[in-house]
Order: C-alpha cells, then sequence, then structure tokens
C-alpha cells in the first residue's frame, strides 16, 4: 500500500487547495516544496468572485486578509475604456504572499503534512502508482500531483509538456499608493499591457505584460503616462519580480500515476486574471477524483469543463494582442456597448445562472469583501 494517497509538489495555491480538499476528505497527503514558505511569485494578484468563495471554503480567514475589494474589470486604450461589473460578488486583490500565508494556516489546521525545503529529485512508476525520491527520502504515493508552477517538472518527466505556440511575460511590482479605482485596470499598448490590481487599503500590485523582449518595469511603465505620473510620487513597496514564459501546454491532466494542477496544467496568459481562481477550482475537482478512487480521466474531463471558457476568452485577447488594429475596433465597438464586454468578463469568470444561483448564500456571509 502507499505511503500516502497523494504527494503534492508544490506549495503554491494550486497545491495548497489540493492539499486541504484531500485532508478534508481524510485522504493521506504529503507536500514537497523546494523553497522555504512564504511563496512568492510574479503575479496579478487578482482572485475572481469564484476563487474568493473557493478560498473560504477552504477554510481560508478572509477577515484577516490584507487585501482590497475590487468590483470588476476595466479595460483602457489611449482615450478609449469601458468595463464590466462580476455578477456573483467582488474579487479579491491579495499579495502573493499574504495569500500564502493565509494558505499556509488553512493547511495546518486541515492537518495537511508539508515539507519546505525538500525537492522532489526523482520519480517512477510503480504498481499502484509512483515511487518518488526527495531531498528528504523515498516514500510511495498512489497519485503524484504537479502543481510546480509554469516550469513544471512534474509535466516533462511526465511526457504531458508541449511546445510552446508564443512566448510572453510578466513583471510585477508593489506600490504604496491608495488604490483610485474599485476596478481592475488593464491598460493597453502595442507590445505590453499595464495590469493593476489593488492589493490593500494602501497598496497597488502593477504588473507588466509583454514579449519578453528586453525592457524593465519602469522602461515599460512609461509607456503608460497617465499611470506613470500617478505612480512618480508612490513609493515601490516590493522589488521587480518576473515570470514567464506563459502559454504552456499540456496533452493532457494526467498519466499514469500522475495528475497536474495550476499551472503546470497548462497556462494561457496573466492578462485574463483567471489563473489563481481555475487553480482554486480544478484543485477541488482533483482532489474528489483522487478521494473517491476514480480514474484520472474524470479529472482531465472536469477540468476542460472548468477551463473552457476561460481559454476561449484567453484565445480572444491573444488575438487583440497579436493584432491591434482588430483589437481596437472591438474596443470601440464595447466602448459603444459596455454591456456586450460584461457579457463576456462574465462568461470568462464562469457566471452563468447557475454561478449566480449557487453564489447568493455566500453573499451575507462574505460580507463586505464580496
Amino acid at each position: 500500500m502507499p505511503e500516502v494517497e497523494a504527494l503534492i509538489v508544490g506549495a503554491g495555491p494550486a497545491g495548497l487547495a489540493t492539499a486541504i480538499a484531500l485532508a478534508r476528505r481524510r485522504v493521506a497527503v504529503r507536500v514537497i516544496e523546494r523553497s522555504a514558505a512564504p511563496l512568492d511569485k510574479a503575479c496579478g494578484e487578482g482572485i475572481m468572485p469564484a476563487g474568493v468563495r473557493a478560498l473560504e471554503a477552504l477554510g481560508v480567514e478572509l477577515a484577516a486578509l490584507r487585501a482590497a475589494p475590487f468590483r470588476g474589470v476595466r479595460f483602457s486604450e489611449g482615450t478609449r475604456s469601458f468595463s464590466g461589473t462580476f455578477a456573483t460578488g467582488a474579487g479579491l486583490g491579495v499579495r502573493r504572499t499574504a495569500l500564502s500565508a493565509a494558505l499556509l494556516i488553512a493547511a495546518e489546521k486541515a492537518g495537511v503534512d508539508m515539507r519546505f525545503d525538500c525537492a522532489l529529485e526523482r520519480w517512477e512508476p510503480q504498481a499502484g502508482g509512483v515511487r518518488a525520491h526527495t531531498s528528504e527520502g523515498e516514500l510511495s504515493a498512489r497519485v503524484l500531483v504537479g502543481a510546480d508552477g509554469l516550469a513544471s517538472r512534474v509535466r516533462a518527466q511526465a511526457g504531458l509538456a508541449l511546445p510552446a505556440t508564443r512566448r510572453r511575460f510578466g513583471m510585477r511590482r508593489h506600490f504604496r499608493i491608495a488604490p483610485w479605482s474599485e476596478f481592475v485596470e488593464v491598460l493597453w499598448s502595442d507590445g505590453v499591457e499595464a495590469y493593476v490590481t489593488p492589493v490593500a487599503p494602501d497598496e497597488v500590485c502593477v504588473a507588466l505584460l509583454w514579449r519578453g523582449d528586453g525592457g524593465s518595469h519602469q522602461e515599460h511603465l512609461a509607456r503608460f503616462p497617465e499611470l506613470a505620473a500617478r505612480l512618480a510620487s508612490a513609493a515601490p513597496a516590493s522589488e521587480v519580480r518576473g515570470a514567464g514564459p506563459f502559454w504552456q501546454r499540456a496533452r493532457r491532466r494526467f498519466a499514469s500515476g500522475v495528475a497536474l494542477v495550476g499551472d503546470a496544467a497548462g497556462y494561457t496568459d496573466a492578462v485574463t486574471g483567471e489563473g489563481i481562481t481555475l487553480a482554486l477550482q480544478c484543485a477541488e475537482a482533483l482532489a474528489a477524483v483522487i478521494a473517491e478512487r476514480r480514474p484520472l480521466a474524470d479529472y482531465e474531463a472536469a477540468w476542460r469543463q472548468a477551463s473552457r471558457a476561460h481559454r476561449v476568452f484567453a484565445a480572444l485577447l491573444g488575438f487583440g494582442i497579436d493584432h491591434p488594429r482588430s483589437r481596437r475596433v472591438a474596443f470601440r465597438a464595447f466602448e459603444v456597448v459596455p454591456r456586450a464586454f460584461e457579457i463576456l468578463l462574465r462568461a470568462a469568470a464562469g457566471e452563468g445562472s447557475g454561478a449566480r444561483a449557487s453564489a447568493r448564500a455566500a453573499r451575507t456571509k462574505l460580507g463586505a469583501r464580496t
């Protein structure tokens, strides 16, 4: 018999969420993470309403988080601007380190066995699962879960990685300034976008997304004069941190004895803002499949269903990134009929009629943050 049912590689939001969901089902699980806690990562740091509810369901103390709510998303390019609000509550902006710390507390309460500064060195299939060799020794698991991010070694070693079709990168920095908008602001320019998220009552996160062809955070920020002027007197609250390349692809989300979750399962682009929310939703789906000892192919089906709208939205935005003229035509139309953008945004966030109904009960409990 395996020593654990699931060995999770990576203690980011996807890995910890999967572990908490398994532990709550009384499944023996261990998380290993090669870095020290709490973890940080370059991220837009916006969590959609469905992700906020998923965090609460995991036992995360939302009221204790240093964070800031947002009502929706606004796109701007030059003088053109349009926005959409969410239908099922507010999103939440929160620094990645604060989210990591909150998930660690929830994992400890759930009884998750976590080993930091512990690396996966290699693994091989065996009867009934896999045998993993870590820097702390060997153990057997029925399922090895790759939650090890964009450059997932588990994805590559399981033969699940596909070549990237495009390359995009991001840089993130925090600034000490009161948020000036109730929206996540996405500012567009040819070759680069700025993604501004409120993450505390006195702090914003500014992520810059581009092709990775050189340039510093400050140089790219200068492409947005109004934003740069607003931030000119604000003190930086973090160093610049980068991530990428985005648009990572996987053949599928499972192999024999192996499953992928979070960024390791495949990633489109940070401009969609759905990364953490999708990871949390898929973590719950994977935990259910593992706990119920169902075929991992069931998780693949659940992942595809959960990510379908997100992938369509990402493809549309990717087309807009690659074809500026077409993007500007679309933006002119959205400015005239902003309701059309709101419908698209809500669809991408999974806010259909069923989602709206399921969120009603959560609204009162979550209070002002949602």
